[in-house]
């Protein structure tokens, strides 16, 4: 941005007060936050006034050595007057000050994940002035012990739990339990111990200045953006670093000035279930972070709530039945306007409502299918923009075993039900080896007193989240519900103990590694591994379906060669095989003797016998397949990997052989070093494999064609097979395979009096082959992208071995995402276009496909979709996030 630009931008942003210079759709520019501000105040609600600063001071903060532009200091200076004006309040005047809360706002929501500071402003001399203004000395040195313990960790780098050891002394002292019983005397006490411990640790006295504090705390959110636990969630919910945060400066609004005052946290539907009914929690005589921080166990919203929860304390609708009724409208009108579930936060200061945020509410899987097919059939909503609103990937929490309500439950303990699903794991009680357990493949529940943003990594990592503190709106359930983790809350009962690894609920111990499980929807946590049950994909779930299949273009198919994965798919919803590898079923050990004898066999009479002792088996497991896709098309890979694969590498394993064969054990050393190549995966393999030993592939077909013709006769449908020619990298490759393969197909077709319904393509995974398209085309039938291959040869990276490294490459700016996990679109995307190109201009009606693991990514299936792919194929339990992807794809393009 040139500096004349940079004269010129408006960074400040006002709203309240009686108007607003932003709305809902500049979130680009003002963050979701301060979007959303700006519009709830266009809206009529009560907003605290305040101002954003936009996120173009984000960007420009990173790009000029974390220095501001020029104008932005004026620009802060006159909003702040603007504010001052609007509530009749000065900033720093020690008799009528004006207090602000600085908050981040970036336009992706990021619960928790980076800095806010309430309370800013006060210094001695303006805690007096709070005290004699608002009456009430105890609220005055409450509101000053929390910014300086705020400031101090956020802005100054002094950890909480300095301010925390001093409190919890002196409450011990005193034999209070509870921080409400605290007197404005003890407050004043813990002010001036916590001002001695701010200044012991930085060297230097607390800030007293409200203008050094307010440009401290701006520039903390702004360094927030960067911190590693914001890094994490960005990196895990595909948020890009240049997108920046903006910061909204807001006057306070107080819930800690008594009985009347209070705080909270709702959503307009169950963010859990996505069951209608206002859903939320609140704390008498507190502020906003106690809520979310788990410091103290908060009420519920609704009297349905309370009863629900078991609950002996008073609803907010029984305690402040005005401030509730106000609330409830405001629900109602935010969600109206918005056609969405909101996540809102309030303040009631002396009975009256403020509102200070509102934004689309993070839901669980089973919730987002609710709330979107609801609001349809309610008329909020289009049925296109309920396919919209759920995230594919959202789907996997839906599409894998739940608790068996059947199954012997041994209880440990019960929370709250914060995040639905289940699972079991060993318990581990740091995020750090959460982290590095979940990599060595255990898998871990992590336990904690309550979680923070710096714990974001480990419950990544963890199979589910326990935390002993905390309501249904703190940070664990918060995260664990966008992250699709089951979790339990509030389980009260566990005493952690960090030190000695355990924790103990009543008599009993449980020790770190011992295996727990948690059941999300309950809230219950269990001692051992419970028995799961296959999800019901009804009800809402079956009509999303069906709305997204009426919207999208593409095929779905399932990469499958078992009868049981074949049978998971037709279930999910797949309309074909897009990849049967047929060297998985040369692995079962009824057959792999057969198959050593013939990579073993000096000759082609010896290799053909035994592949003749395999080729019954290849041909009832392609019946088997058959049976069950009926008459959904099958496309079927012969023989990919090279021979060497199948042959036994130990000394053990050739002994066993040799014993089961008959053949001596250094014949089969010595045939295995001969097979072994230096980069097999650029070897004798594929289609070369056919070339060279043609009688592999001819028995291949032989089983598909045979068990083909048996089906029909057995059944009546006529199955349809694609024989898939794998690693084609020059057009005769395939020009000769093909005549092969169709000759197998006539013979049996003589031999039987059938006529198998099949077409030969090949699988186009080098980008030789996707170059060559149009040479390759005039034998071609179809063309199965092969992307796990193309990306492993356009990149020249190992799929097994780049793991080492890649994040190193994707956190230094290198590659923006792991190209196994989506589709390269400029490089190998480039190479999928021209194929896709120069084979249609051959052929026309040439069938297009893609098999690797990018078919069930969505942003790979959203590139398929723009290329004019027919289907996608992936594995059976991601078949549903396939077709509602491919769904979406389309929607995004009308």
């Amino acid at each position: 941005m040139s500096a004349d630009v940079m004269t010129d931008t408006k960074w400040v942003y006002a709203f309240g007060g009686g108007d607003s210079e932003g709305e809902a759709g500049m979130r680009e520019l003002l963050g979701g936050k301060g979007a959303n501000l700006a519009e709830m105040a266009k809206l009529g609600l009560p907003v605290p006034p305040g101002f954003t600063i936009t996120t173009e001071v984000c960007t420009a903060f990173y790009d000029n050595n974390q220095a501001y532009p020029d104008t932005l200091k004026g620009q802060v200076e006159a909003a702040l007057a603007r504010l001052e004006g609007a509530v009749g309040k000065a900033f720093g005047d020690p008799s009528n000050p004006l207090l602000v809360s600085v908050r981040s706002g970036a336009r992706a929501s990021m619960p928790g994940m980076m800095d806010t500071v309430l309370n800013l402003g006060l210094n001695d001399e303006t805690a007096e002035g709070l005290a004699k203004l608002s009456g009430d000395r105890r609220f005055a040195y409450d509101s000053y012990r929390r910014f300086i313990q705020m400031y101090s960790d956020v802005v100054l780098g002094v950890d909480h739990a300095v301010f925390e050891d001093i409190l919890d002394g002196f409450k011990d002292d005193n034999d209070y339990s509870l921080d409400t019983e605290l007197s404005a005397d003890d407050w004043e006490n813990i002010v001036a111990e916590y001002k001695k411990a701010a200044a012991r640790e930085l060297g230097r006295d607390f800030p007293a200045d409200p203008r050094e504090q307010l440009w401290g705390a701006i520039g903390a959110v702004f360094g927030s953006w960067m911190t590693e636990r914001a890094k994490t969630y960005r990196r895990l919910h595909d948020i890009p670093a240049s997108w920046g945060t903006a910061v909204n400066v807001q006057a306070m609004v107080f819930g800690n000035m008594g009985e009347t005052s209070a705080t909270g946290v709702a959503f307009t539907r169950d963010p859990s279930t996505g069951e209608s009914g206002y859903y939320g929690e609140f704390l008498v005589n507190a502020q906003g972070e106690d809520v979310v921080a788990g410091i103290r166990t908060p009420q519920c919203l609704t009297e349905a709530m309370r009863e629900k929860m078991g609950d002996d304390n008073p609803s907010m609708e029984a305690a402040m039945p005005d401030s509730y009724a106000e609330l409830a409208a405001v629900f109602d009108k935010l969600e109206r306007h918005y056609a969405d579930m909101q996540d809102i936060e309030f303040t009631v200061e002396r009975g009256r409502l403020w509102m200070l945020q509102t934004r689309n509410g993070k839901r669980t899987a089973k919730a987002a299918l609710k709330i979107a097919v609801d609001m349809a059939s309610e008329g909020l909503i289009s049925t296109d923009e309920a396919v919209m609103r759920v995230d594919p990937a959202q789907l996997d929490q839906l599409l894998h075993p739940t608790l068996d309500p059947q199954a012997e439950r041994d209880i440990l303990t019960s929370g709250l039900p914060a995040s639905p699903g289940a699972a079991s794991g060993k318990v581990v009680f740091d995020s750090d080896e959460a982290e590095e357990r979940s990599k060595a493949g255990e898998k871990v529940i992590l336990v904690r007193i309550e979680t923070s943003p710096e714990d974001i990594h480990g419950m990544h990592a963890a199979e589910g989240i326990i935390t002993a503190r905390g309501g249904m709106t703190s940070h664990a359930a918060v995260v664990a519900r966008g992250m699709g983790r089951p979790c339990v809350s509030g389980a009260g009962a566990i005493k952690i103990d960090y030190a000695n690894k355990q924790f103990v609920v009543g008599r009993r111990i449980v020790k770190d590694g011992d295996m727990v499980t948690i059941d999300g929807a309950s809230g219950q946590v269990l001692m051992g591994e419970a028995k799961m049950i296959k999800p019901e994909l009804t009800g809402d779930f079956g009509k999303l379906m069906v709305w997204a299949d009426k919207a999208r273009r593409m095929k779905i198919r399932t990469n499958a060669e078992t009868p049981a994965d074949c049978e998971t798919a037709v279930e999910f919803g797949a309309e074909g095989i897009g990849l049967c590898r047929t060297e998985h079923m040369f692995f079962d050990a009824d057959r792999i003797a057969a198959v050593r004898e013939m990579i073993l066999s000096n000759d082609q009479d010896g290799r053909v016998t035994a592949l003749d002792k395999i080729l019954p088996m290849q041909r009832d497991d392609f019946a088997q397949i058959f049976r069950i896709m009926g008459e959904r098309p099958c496309t079927i890979r012969l023989l990919d990997p090279p021979l060497h694969e199948f042959l036994p590498h130990t000394e053990e394993d050739v002994k066993d052989v040799a014993k089961a064969t008959g053949l001596p054990a250094d014949l089969l050393m010595a045939r295995a070093r001969d097979l072994a190549e230096s980069n097999p995966m650029l070897g004798h393999r594929g289609c070369r494999l056919g070339i060279t030993y043609p009688e592999i592939y001819e028995m291949q077909a032989r089983a598909i064609f045979e068990a083909q013709v048996a089906v029909e006769k057995e059944t009546g449908f006529q199955p349809l097979a694609e024989v898939m020619i794998p690693l084609v990298a020059a057009p005769a490759e395939l020009s000769i395979l093909k005549a092969r393969v169709a000759g197998v197909a006539k013979a049996v077709a003589e031999e039987t009096g059938g006529k198998p319904k099949y077409l030969i393509g090949t699988m186009i995974e080098l980008p030789r082959a996707a170059l060559m398209a149009g040479q390759i085309a005039e034998d071609a039938e179809f063309f199965s992208f092969g992307t796990n291959d193309l990306t492993q040869t356009t990149f020249g990276l190992s799929r097994d071995d780049a793991g080492k490294f890649l994040s190193e490459y994707i956190e230094a700016g290198i590659f923006e995402k792991d190209p196994f996990v989506t589709l390269d679109r400029d490089g190998v995307g480039d190479l999928v276009r021209i194929a896709a190109e120069r084979g249609r201009a051959t052929r026309p009606d040439l069938k297009l496909g893609i098999c690797g693991e990018h078919g069930g990514d969505p942003l790979s299936i959203d590139f398929c979709e723009e290329t004019g792919l027919d289907y996608v194929s992936c594995s059976p339990y991601r078949v549903p996030i396939a077709r509602l992807a491919a769904a979406q794809a389309r929607l995004r393009r009308q």
